[in-house]
């Protein structure tokens, strides 16, 4: 942040400010508009795209700006970027086209549209800023793969908590600890939660129910963890997380074991911890001389010590990691190179042969995060790719799910992406 302000305020000043892409109008989505234009100097927002208009219109009035265009073709929105005109269009594929538009951040929430979006601006020579764990967890390192052969960033966003864990695990590099865990927190972990029992919540905050069950089922999590695990190599102790209990944050020192924390790092997350909303991350140092300046910094005897960040604030810092690879080339959060943890599909009820899975967030299954190479030894399904598949057979209550459980759709993107991935980070090129 320190750097990105002064470099935001250059290119106010120089009035060339970093052309914004906006592909989903989303809770989340609006939020980012409301933000870049009412409070990100040296940043404009060029053209919301959604698949319906009235959610991209609403985005740009919510943030006070009243005229803009509709584009329908890519020679009308690359003549209101240069006019510097907002714009809005229901194919976001023009946002990816377009010339004049620096990066694109991509917040649909979704698997086989926002993989065709992100390959598209990749393609299009366009840094790509996801707000969506889901895509990124499922197919992040083959789509971090194409960025890279066309030399632009692929990372997800600060503000979500794997950016802030990210943010928060480089932080404590660069003052000589060695990260052992990277954490989340929660309030609420019940697998059983469904769209029903969310609804009210969801209405409360203005939010879909889909999106606010991905969050009690522990869905929203495994995700999020496996994005973390692809960017850090570090894995899960046993399968679905440790994930404790505990009333305070400092007490996760003594909640995981201290041999896995020192043989690799471990991805996990604490519930009910105060302060609620936040991140950590656990590093270690066993210097004695560092131990005395800890101790009297209040950190604690050591040799572990918890770091945390009591918040994230995903719509204000999103901005933020689109500054950071348009002026620096700096991704917030990207894949080291091949799968390192994946989140498998587990039955959130009995379910019966014949039923189509609804995806995350839905009323039949939720997301359990694994090594990437247990997930491959037992053929398990990715609840990424599992919507739109169909039972082969009945499935007990907590049963994990296998290809050969399910009927998958044909001719999807995500699917061969997804073989594609496999094939790429051969088990001697992965760091699983």
């Amino acid at each position: 942040m320190i750097l990105v302000d002064t470099a935001l305020a250059k290119r106010q000043a120089e009035n060339n400010p970093i052309r914004v892409g906006i592909v989903g109008a989303g809770y989340m989505g609006r939020g980012m508009a409301l933000q870049i234009v009412t409070a990100v100097p040296g940043m404009f927002l060029a053209a919301v795209a959604n698949r319906h208009l009235p959610p991209a219109r609403l985005a740009y009035e919510q943030a006070g700006v009243l005229d803009m265009v509709v584009a329908e073709t890519v020679a009308e929105l690359e003549q209101a970027v240069h006019r510097r005109q907002p714009a809005i269009t229901e194919d976001a594929m023009l946002l990816c086209e377009a010339a004049g538009i620096d990066v694109i951040i991509e917040a649909t929430g979704t698997i086989e549209y926002g993989a065709e979006v992100v390959l598209e601006a990749i393609a299009h020579g366009k840094h790509v800023i996801l707000m969506n764990a889901e895509l990124d967890a499922t197919l992040g390192p083959i789509l971090k793969v194409y960025a890279d052969k066309q030399g632009v960033v692929y990372s997800s966003a600060d503000g979500d908590q794997p950016g802030v864990i990210m943010n928060l695990f480089r932080y404590v590099q660069s003052i000589g600890c060695r990260p052992v865990l990277a954490g989340n927190m929660k309030g609420l972990h019940d697998p059983y939660r469904t769209p029903e029992t969310q609804r009210g919540y969801a209405a409360k905050y203005k939010q879909k129910p889909q999106m606010v069950t991905s969050f009690a089922d522990g869905t929203k999590i495994s995700m999020e963890m496996a994005v973390v695990a692809n960017g850090t190599g570090f894995r899960v102790g046993q399968r679905g997380m440790y994930g404790p209990h505990c009333q305070d944050v400092n007490d996760a020192i003594d909640l995981f074991p201290h041999e896995e924390m020192l043989g690799g790092g471990l991805v996990d997350y604490v519930v009910g911890a105060r302060p609620g909303g936040g991140i950590f991350v656990i590093g270690f140092n066993d210097n004695p001389l560092q131990r005395q300046y800890l101790n009297y910094y209040k950190m604690g005897d050591g040799p572990f010590y918890v770091f945390y960040t009591p918040y994230h604030l995903c719509h204000l810092d999103a901005p933020l990691s689109a500054a950071r690879a348009v002026l620096f080339g700096d991704a917030t959060l990207a894949p080291l190179a091949g799968p390192v943890c994946d989140v498998i599909t587990t039955a959130k009820r009995t379910l019966q042969a014949g039923e189509t899975l609804d995806g995350f967030g839905g009323f039949l299954s939720y997301g359990l995060l694994e090594n990437s190479e247990m997930v491959q030894a037992e053929n398990l399904l990715p609840l990424g790719l599992a919507e739109g598949c169909q039972l082969r057979r009945a499935v007990a209550q907590d049963t994990v799910l296998t290809y050969d459980d399910v009927i998958v759709p044909p001719n999807r993107l995500i699917d061969r992406l997804y073989a594609e991935q496999l094939a790429y980070f051969e088990p001697s090129k992965s760091l699983s």
